[in-house]
């Protein structure tokens, strides 16, 4: 079965307790079984991970070249200035999509850039962790 990554980046873990007013009450485990069921449904293996180190983000990314044939990405807060990571997704040539739970685009003014998104081939803001589920199915569509 083919495999998809989903990332989560820095504070994603706290889902559910963090900013519950922007975020919803929903915890980072319940989402991530979420994520699963649903790529499983589309026919695919899903690996979730997640972290708050740049550098490890950037490895992930390098290894799902390898392994994955697509990448969901919730990059928080690298979203708006991680170049580094930017470079990964451009580099690893296979589809990367990013989500946002908030629609960043409505919050404060220095998260209205995405620098990762022009090496992205889709983007969803603002649907909750409906976000992510919409991710994993634009991936699909593209990839079948």
């Amino acid at each position: 079965m083919k495999k998809i990554l989903v990332i989560h980046g820095p504070n994603l873990n706290l889902l559910g307790e963090r900013e519950p007013g922007v975020y919803g009450t929903d915890t980072f485990e319940s989402i991530n079984e979420e994520i699963v069921k649903k790529a499983e449904s589309l026919g695919f293996d899903c690996e979730v991970y997640q972290s708050n180190h740049e550098g490890d983000i950037i490895d992930k990314l390098h290894e799902a070249r390898l392994d994955s044939v697509g990448v969901v990405i919730n990059a928080g807060a690298y979203t708006h200035y991680s170049y580094a990571i930017r470079d990964a997704i451009s580099a690893i040539k296979i589809p990367v999509v990013e989500v946002h739970m908030s629609n960043i685009y409505e919050r404060e003014e220095f998260r209205h850039l995405s620098v990762i998104e022009p090496v992205c081939v889709k983007q969803f803001v603002g649907f909750g962790k409906d976000s992510y589920l919409m991710g994993v199915q634009a991936l699909s569509d593209m990839l079948k």
